[in-house]
């Protein structure tokens, strides 16, 4: 759902935190979970390490909507799983992301979010797509070989990820309903009755008229 997208974005630059240039990080240099190679190519083609140091808060915003939420068809998703798919696609990559819905609701894995993935994941509970997924994407990063370096913030993230979309697909407002109609209404139809001015002239008017003519009901 798009008006996920700010509160989903928070949730992860929780996760992301500030500058980190790890040598062990195939991401590279990031700041705030942007990496220097998407800051270049959404925001500044030439930028620097200082200026991705620099990053503005409109800026990191525009990295993740159009690289990750937008990829992952975040605005079409059900509450909480595009979360939990948002959150997978800033970690690992939105294709990857993608393909473990996919396996997850048991369609083709391509890697793109189209109609008969996002029916498959409508036919399902939300929660339930949700568990599948974290439940993949935590066995697909424990084969890493860098599980051993960051497993443990790994895991936290995926645990909080886990809660925070079941949370968010439970506080879903509920499909609209016809509220029923009045008992009157619904077995037979009180007699139409015409207002004093609205009667033609040189009519008599019924006993039951209205008077006020505030409330007309012309036949």
């Amino acid at each position: 759902m798009d008006r996920n997208f700010a509160r989903a974005l928070a949730l992860v630059l929780k996760s992301e935190g500030g500058w980190s240039d790890n040598p062990a990080d195939p991401g590279g240099a990031t700041m705030k979970g942007v990496t220097l190679a998407n800051f270049r190519r959404y925001v500044k083609a030439d930028a620097t390490k200082d200026d991705l140091r620099h990053i503005t808060d409109a800026q990191v915003a525009t990295v993740y909507r159009r690289f990750y939420w937008d990829a992952a068809a975040g605005a079409e998703l059900p509450g909480g799983v595009d979360y939990a798919v948002f959150d997978f696609a800033v970690n690992s990559g939105p294709g990857r992301a993608a393909k473990y819905l996919q396996a997850a609701v048991g369609t083709a894995q391509d890697g793109r979010i189209g109609p008969a993935t996002l029916k498959a994941v409508g036919a399902r509970p939300p929660g339930a797509v949700i568990d599948d997924l974290c439940d993949a994407r935590l066995a697909f990063l424990r084969r890493l070989p860098t599980w051993p370096v960051f497993g443990k913030g790994w895991s936290d993230r995926i645990r909080s990820v886990r809660s925070q979309a079941l949370l968010m697909s439970a506080l879903q407002p509920a499909a609209p309903c016809r509220a029923p109609r009045p008992s009157h209404q619904r077995s037979r139809r009180s007699p139409a009755v015409r207002c004093r001015r609205c009667l033609p002239a040189g009519a008599s008017a019924p006993s039951n008229a209205c008077r006020s003519g505030v409330r007309c009901f012309k036949s």
